[in-house]
């Protein structure tokens, strides 16, 4: 009973008005231990500062973190290192969102690898393997007390699960993945007691609402929060796009909707040779590449999702600063540009006040 009256709580809370609802305000910050490891250190006037800490004092209330299956290439991103993060993040007062990839390596609106383990499986040993190993994972941080108040069934899950390069959606098979691993959370949440919210991710605005048509036609519905990645790269959409977007999902669909993925580069110069992600091709002309450009771009896309009946929005990695470590794509970061530090000694940005500003609830 108790189970029950605890999924009835979460249920209760998701069906009330947007202005009672929990407004998340937070980041992704899955690179954060590794950049630590590399040397970074992060500094708030001058003094060296813990960014998670920095984070909530600041007024922040989620952190985001990314699990990948079997990552043979990193260290990071698996489980003792998501462990790490959701403790840190805990630690601070902050809630976490785990964003299963469901792959050995990124997963994103353009492709959905299935890990090497589950390759060869038949379409409902995938389905099974998904579940089970969703339900792993979260029944493994609640024995340590690190169960996450949010999850997320894949990150940006516009090609269908496990299929490779983007391609015409299965929709049977897809449902059935997708129906899996929310299946394997409502498990955990009723057997720890606990309520989790279960989010599913499209990458930019103009991709969510024909994907949320055909996944409601087959019949994937038990979600509670749409998640959106919202980039002026990428998106064909301003930012009134995306209001009127997620004014119309949350209209259609009655769930919470957060943008869960966005950035803001505050320069266009950069602190190593690692090519930058965000360059020129990434401004909205209302907002220039600097400090309170990145600022004011942060607070006003916020505000948006809100006067749309939004619940919040989510940076993406600005904890990636430039160190003297490498990726694949370079000694650096591609993103360091983008992060919420100054490229010189990793200094704290304005950036950081659209977490504690006072937005305006209908």
């Amino acid at each position: 009973m108790r189970a029950i009256g605890a999924l009835a709580a979460l249920f209760a809370l998701l069906a009330t008005p947007a202005a009672a609802q929990t407004l998340y305000l937070g980041a992704d910050m899955s690179f954060a231990n590794e950049m630590q490891d590399c040397g970074a250190v992060y500094r708030s006037h001058g003094k060296p500062v813990d960014p998670f800490v920095l984070m909530r004092r600041a007024g922040g209330n989620l952190v985001r973190v990314r699990i990948w299956n079997d990552a043979k290439w990193t260290r990071y991103s698996g489980l003792a290192d998501v462990e790490k993060t959701i403790r840190r993040a805990h630690d601070a007062g902050l809630k976490v969102l785990l964003d299963f990839h469901y792959s050995d390596d990124w997963a994103d609106g353009d492709k959905q690898f299935a890990p090497a383990a589950w390759v060869e499986l038949a379409p409902e040993d995938q389905a099974k393997a998904l579940h089970d190993y969703t339900r792993d994972i979260l029944r493994e941080l609640a024995a340590k007390g690190l169960t996450p108040e949010l999850v997320q069934v894949g990150n940006e899950i516009n090609p269908e699960l496990l299929q490779g390069e983007k391609k015409p959606i299965d929709w049977t098979r897809n449902a059935r993945l997708i129906d899996a691993g929310i299946a394997a959370v409502r498990e955990v949440a009723r057997d720890a007691h606990k309520p989790i919210g279960v989010m599913l991710h499209i990458a930019q605005p103009e991709n969510a609402e024909p994907w949320f048509a055909e996944a409601t036609l087959a019949g994937v519905t038990d979600y509670d929060i749409i998640g959106l990645s919202y980039y002026r790269k990428w998106s064909k959409e301003p930012i009134s796009g995306l209001k009127d977007t997620v004014a119309r999902l949350r209209d259609r669909y009655g769930k919470q909707v957060v943008l869960v993925e966005t950035a803001y580069p505050f320069t266009t110069a950069g602190a190593d040779a690692s090519p930058n992600l965000l360059g020129p091709d990434s401004l909205d002309p209302a907002y220039p590449a600097t400090p309170e450009g990145q600022r004011g771009y942060m607070i006003d896309v916020t505000q948006a999702v809100i006067d749309a009946g939004g619940t919040g929005s989510v940076y993406w990695a600005p904890d990636w600063v430039s160190t003297g470590c490498s990726t694949r794509w370079g000694k650096g970061s591609n993103w360091e540009n983008a992060a919420w530090f100054d490229l010189d000694r990793h200094e704290a940005l304005p950036v950081f006040d659209f977490l504690g500003h006072k937005y305006r609830r209908r």
